[in-house]
């Protein structure tokens, strides 16, 4: 199946080429890791495809041990994840798929929504027999990964979300702008293509999706890590807001890091989700753990 990614590509290429000379240097890497040796989302060593709601969805997997399940974002696919597969494939088994209507995976009848492709998420751990797994989604993926939590809370041991978003208002206006004209940016021509109606779906759901009840997130259980970069395209107060409406989480916002951190910055992106997904998870008290500190502070003091 052939994984479409060229309008995509020239569809940004023409958005940056409209942008000014600062907002073309802001969007380029700010650092490239080291190309992966093995071809992360065309890998035909590691992949299998399985059919879950009339769509065949394509997937990889890599190395052994305790599961972890990565999910990219909006118009990515596997290869988006490949920083993330090669640090962790060392000491975990790595599940990572194209999402519907993304990659190398099939398109779907009618409008793509994220609860489908958390759906389909849930699917696929059934299928590997994985148990209770962690959960790694960036942008769109951390979107579905908060709603794994919420809809199959069976499947999930951890879950980590960088830079979600519960409705299409929680992003900066140069956010929605972008979306907008990389939208209007799809020539007419390319629209009847199969590409182009690909193109079309995915990027209309930044602009129309998701619609989730912030107050629902009281019933995601499992330890969460919501993670953000300082300047990055989903507001900040809302990252905070998802984050004080879950019962078990804990923050974490990049300096001087902006959506794409994941890529930018991978060893820092890393570690800092290693060090959370291998610690046992402990809700701090904000006055019993300050003071504990305090006391342990001096006591080392008077010594």
């Amino acid at each position: 199946m052939k994984n479409r990614t060229g309008l995509a590509v020239r569809t940004l290429a023409l958005i940056l080429a409209a942008a000014s000379p600062t907002a073309v240097a802001a969007a380029r890497p700010t650092s490239t890791p080291a190309l992966a040796t093995i071809p992360y989302g065309s890998n035909a060593a590691a992949s299998g495809t399985f059919v879950h709601d009339g769509v065949t969805l394509y997937y990889e997997t890599y190395g052994k041990g305790e599961p972890l399940l990565l999910i990219h974002g909006n118009g990515g696919s596997i290869g988006w994840m490949a920083a993330q597969i090669e640090f962790f494939k060392n000491h975990r088994r790595v599940i990572v798929m194209d999402s519907r209507d993304h990659g190398r995976s099939s398109d779907s009848v009618g409008p793509l929504t994220y609860e489908k492709m958390s759906d389909d998420l849930a699917a696929l751990l059934d299928r590997l027999k994985t148990g209770p797994a962690d959960v790694l989604g960036w942008s769109d993926g951390a979107i579905e990964a908060l709603l794994l939590g919420l809809r199959h809370p069976d499947k999930v041991r951890k879950l980590v979300a960088m830079a979600a978003n519960l409705n299409p208002d929680a992003v900066y206006p140069e956010t929605d702008k972008l979306a907008n004209n990389m939208l209007a940016a799809i020539p007419a021509d390319a629209r009847k293509t199969p590409e182009g109606r690909r193109e079309v779906k995915v990027t209309t759901i930044l602009l129309t999706e998701p619609h989730i009840d912030l107050a629902l997130l009281k019933n995601v259980t499992a330890p969460t890590l919501i993670l953000s970069g300082d300047h990055d395209l989903i507001r900040l107060d809302h990252t905070v807001a998802i984050y004080e409406a879950l019962p078990n989480a804990q923050l974490a916002v990049f300096p001087n890091s902006t959506h794409v951190v994941p890529y930018d910055d991978a060893q820092m992106f890393n570690t800092t989700v290693e060090r959370f997904l291998r610690t046992p998870f402990k809700k701090k008290d904000r006055i019993a753990d300050t003071m504990a500190s305090f006391e342990r502070l001096v006591a080392g003091l008077a010594k």
